[in-house]
């Protein structure tokens, strides 16, 4: 992943370019270094690739979102991460997430003088990517949980084992398009001789036709149903941060795997603490002889209390720093800061025995105790 090109830059645009400008350069350059136009430049094959993942990510408002905020990181789930692990943010479905792949930018140009195609509709293809927003309290971001979800989902057939045929019988090969599960058209124009190629309707592009049809999912090989999947949330996780849970899409197409889904973390808000990345913010109240005098305070944490001595003349809004005593990393597992910041609380319902207790010790302070509202009392404005 080390040697990825940043997406504006395999595109040529500037990271302010507007959509249609990012879809003009694409087009240019897709015109350029095209298979059908390069047969057998390995070189170009490689750039056109680069192209239509750049593209997937940029022609996306919500994808180019987390890709200008986070990275590669934002649209790659296993970006630094491997197989079957957490991504801090997600792209769906490789090339097909964007709508393009190989053939739909051949079918989007018509074709190249007629050459050969790339790529087969009716080879493997990966399952559909899902993705579901699940929400977790404050303190399981911190301490990672268990959650078991719910989705609605295509899934195998189990009477027919997903080949869509009723069993004892099995498919054939499609009379329409001779099993390619593509129909081509050739026509003669002005400026050369263009090929048109478009999914067989009769059978998908999958080039077989089902003899018989399953009586349970009518032929598709797959049947509706909400599901209950386990989940792993890691600790450390955030508002908009994704977890990805390998094949557990929808299944494949062809023989291709499944697909993978894709779970978007919600995190609700704590009534006391605050997060900012991997740090915690805590206002704490303390009273007036304790800011003035000095204390050993407790810091309510969570599972845990801290200790700290506040020094006497502590002011309020002053802070602290408890290290390691923030939120783990979702990768590394390093704990972040916990942050005190002092607020000195005033009382506000007092007897008239508490009033005369507070009228005797002021009468009893010396202007240098306030050293700044002395100094204040003195300016001329």
């Amino acid at each position: 992943m080390a040697d990825k090109r940043d997406y504006y830059e395999v595109l040529g645009v500037q990271k302010s370019a507007s959509e249609d400008e990012i879809k003009k350069a694409y087009r240019k350059l897709a015109m350029k270094y095209h298979p059908d136009r390069n047969p057998g430049d390995k070189a170009a094959e490689e750039k056109f690739k680069e192209l239509n993942e750049a593209y997937e990510v940029l022609s996306d408002p919500d994808k180019k979102d987390k890709y200008d905020r986070f990275g590669f990181a934002g649209v790659d789930p296993s970006y630094g991460g491997g197989a079957g692990g957490f991504g801090d943010f997600g792209g769906f479905g490789g090339f097909g997430g964007a709508g393009m792949n190989f053939d739909d930018i051949f079918d989007m140009f018509g074709g190249f003088g007629g050459g050969r195609r790339s790529s087969r509709r009716n080879g493997p293809q990966k399952g559909r990517d899902l993705q579901k927003t699940v929400t977790i309290d404050f303190t399981d971001a911190l301490f990672g949980c268990k959650k078991t979800i719910e989705i609605s989902k295509d899934v195998k057939c189990k009477t027919c084992g997903g080949s869509g045929a009723r069993p004892g019988t099995g498919r054939r090969t499609c009379d329409a398009c001779g099993g390619t599960g593509q129909i081509s058209q050739v026509s003669n124009t002005p400026f050369g001789r263009f090929q048109n190629v478009t999914t067989c309707s009769k059978c998908g592009g999958t080039g077989q036709v089902v003899e018989s049809p399953c009586s349970d999912c009518g032929g598709s090989g797959r049947i509706r149903k909400t599901v209950k999947i386990n989940v792993d949330i890691p600790a450390g996780v955030d508002t908009d941060s994704i977890v990805t849970v390998r094949g557990q899409g929808e299944p494949g197409i062809n023989g291709g795997p499944d697909g993978d889904l894709y779970i978007v973390v919600n995190v609700k808000a704590h009534s006391t603490y605050k997060r900012r990345g991997n740090d915690l913010y805590l206002d704490l109240p303390i009273t007036f002889d304790q800011a003035a005098l000095g204390a050993k305070v407790q810091v309510p944490g969570f599972g845990e209390t801290y200790s700290y001595t506040i020094t006497p003349g502590t002011q309020t809004g002053s802070s602290f720093r408890l290290k390691g005593k923030g939120v783990p990393d979702v990768r590394t597992g390093r704990k972040g800061d916990l942050y005190v910041r002092v607020v000195v609380e005033v009382p506000t319902k007092l007897s008239r025995k508490e009033k005369k207790a507070i009228e005797e010790m002021a009468g009893k302070l010396g202007d240098d105790a306030y050293p700044k509202k002395n100094k204040f009392s003195k300016l001329k404005f």
